[in-house]
């Protein structure tokens, strides 16, 4: 199981009130919203493995380097390159990595990498089923079921998860998973700063690259006069040429990030049970911390 742990905090972080507090205070509620999350997880799917998956580097600059406005809305110092995260949830990102890291639970991040890559590397090289955790539908592309490698998509805060295989992929956008990444490159993402091709919206991004077969072909398609494309179509892929040059790289999620050696296992009892009580009273992580630990003393 490969946890895109930043999507996943986040998650936690607007679906549980900022309400939940250490004793001093200091909002928990990411925290603790991640551990339950991460408990009923266990608990549910009873992973061989378990790897928390880490932004080293939230935008790379060689993805900044071929889309400049690549996550550009999203940065909060440009000097720095830092990312714009709510006041609250800041402080809580290091203890979230510190209980990771006292329960035992892999966490692995590489600079000059997304999560995402991370994920893509890992998913790529298993040799069994892969549960990918995320809120993010980047990670579509990497769905196989011939490899069993499915998404758990969170329907809403830290609750139930939609699974997402092939066929779930085919019903919600008319691709499949294989296309994925060429649709979104044409359909863009404002999220995440991609702007896409002129008046190519999710349906016609669909129903280009189910046409065509992929990204290609919906150019080659456009370069052809013979073509069904209609000329307003033809000059908006034209005009987007440079994007889409460029675009395929930046959509595509990394399969060959240079790894660190790390247990992936998943731990039966704490590796720093001192540590972890430690943080426990001090961020007052109660039943949140508790339920984790039992779950993956009893998972299996």
């Amino acid at each position: 199981m490969l946890l895109d742990t930043a999507s996943l905090y986040f998650r936690a972080y607007f679906g549980v009130p900022d309400s939940v507090k250490a004793p001093d205070g200091t909002p928990v509620n990411a925290v603790r919203g991640l551990l339950d999350f991460i408990s009923r997880l266990v608990t549910d799917h009873s992973p061989g493995g378990l790897v928390a998956c880490m932004d080293a580097d939230w935008r790379p600059q060689w993805r900044v380097d071929l889309i400049p406005s690549y996550k550009s809305h999203r940065v909060a110092d440009e000097a720095e390159g830092t990312e714009e995260v709510p006041d609250t949830l800041s402080p809580q990102v290091p203890v979230i990595e510190a209980v990771l890291d006292a329960i035992g639970i892999a966490r692995v991040g590489v600079p000059g990498y997304e999560a995402d890559d991370v994920i893509g590397t890992l998913a790529s090289a298993a040799p069994g089923p892969v549960a990918i955790v995320t809120g993010d539908r980047d990670l579509f592309q990497l769905v196989d079921d011939t490899r069993g490698v499915r998404v758990l998509y969170p329907r809403k805060g830290v609750g139930d998860c939609d699974v997402i295989d092939e066929a779930a992929i085919g019903e919600r956008y008319g691709v499949r998973a294989g296309q994925y990444a060429d649709f979104a490159a044409l359909r863009g993402d404002p999220s995440d700063g991609l702007p896409g091709v002129k008046g190519i919206g999710e349906k016609t991004a669909a129903q280009l690259v189910t046409e065509y077969g992929d990204l290609a072909g919906v150019r080659a398609a456009a370069a052809d006069p013979f073509s069904r494309l209609t000329p307003a179509r033809r000059r908006n892929i034209a005009a987007a040429a440079d994007y889409l040059d460029v675009a395929p790289t930046v959509v595509a999620v990394a399969k060959d990030v240079p790894l660190p050696v790390f247990d992936p296992a998943l731990p039966r009892t704490p590796a720093s049970p001192g540590e972890l009580r430690s943080l426990a009273a001090r961020w007052g992580l109660g039943g949140s911390l508790s339920r984790l630990v039992d779950a993956l003393a009893s998972a299996g």
